[in-house]
């Protein structure tokens, strides 16, 4: 039986990079039939590219002043992404807004990571929203992406409880943790070909 393909995952990200910085290790580890190619960003100065550079992978930087407009923007973006020839897109604090044309390009195959247990606490802030509400778990999640706003198919979630003396940076830090083992475990299941939508539901096949 022929070996599968490595997939090709591209990451867009606008800070720091730990996540992508997590899906590198992961996939030079062996834990995941992937390879990340190339590491996009709209800021030149973000430690992501940075990471990219110290780690060997591509970095691409796509300043939004250089392309007007979202839809713009995300045209150069799409097309970046498409002449690496990347079958999964993973979003990893990138903080642009994403156009419904580009979803719509990579609908199936886009995923992102939250710091909460969706559909709590969507959007910005999410640590210090589970803060502010005074729950006793807090958590992360892997999602397909949608037009909404952190509102597509949930693949994977991680519960972190909340501690009474929990500050928003503590709090973050443990769930950062979850978030970089459950987003390469997603990558994998992703990889193997083991996520299946339906509707609002992602249901894991067994493996092979």
């Amino acid at each position: 039986m022929p070996e599968r393909r490595r997939l090709r995952v591209g990451v867009l990200a606008s800070g720091r990079g730990s996540n992508f910085a997590a899906l590198v290790a992961a996939a030079r580890a062996g834990d995941m039939p992937a390879d990340v190619v190339v590491l996009i960003s709209d800021r030149a100065e973000s430690g992501a590219v940075a990471l990219a550079r110290t780690e060997g992978v591509e970095a691409v930087v796509i300043p939004p002043r250089e392309h007007p407009g979202r839809e713009a923007h995300d045209k150069a973006v799409t097309d970046a992404l498409e002449a690496r020839r990347v079958g999964l897109v993973c979003l990893a604090g990138y903080m642009r807004i994403l156009g419904a044309g580009f979803v719509e390009h990579f609908r199936g195959r886009l995923l992102n990571i939250h710091p909460a247990l969706l559909p709590a606490f969507p959007g910005l802030h999410a640590q210090r929203q589970a803060l502010q509400h005074g729950v006793r778990v807090a958590g992360a999640t892997v999602h397909f992406v949608d037009e909404g706003t952190d509102t597509g198919p949930i693949v994977l979630q991680a519960a972190v409880p909340v501690q009474p003396e929990d500050t928003e940076d503590t709090l973050a830090a443990r769930i950062l943790a979850e978030e970089h083992r459950i987003y390469a475990e997603a990558v994998r299941l992703f990889a193997e070909g083991r996520l299946e939508i339906a509707g609002r539901r992602v249901r894991i096949k067994e493996g092979a």
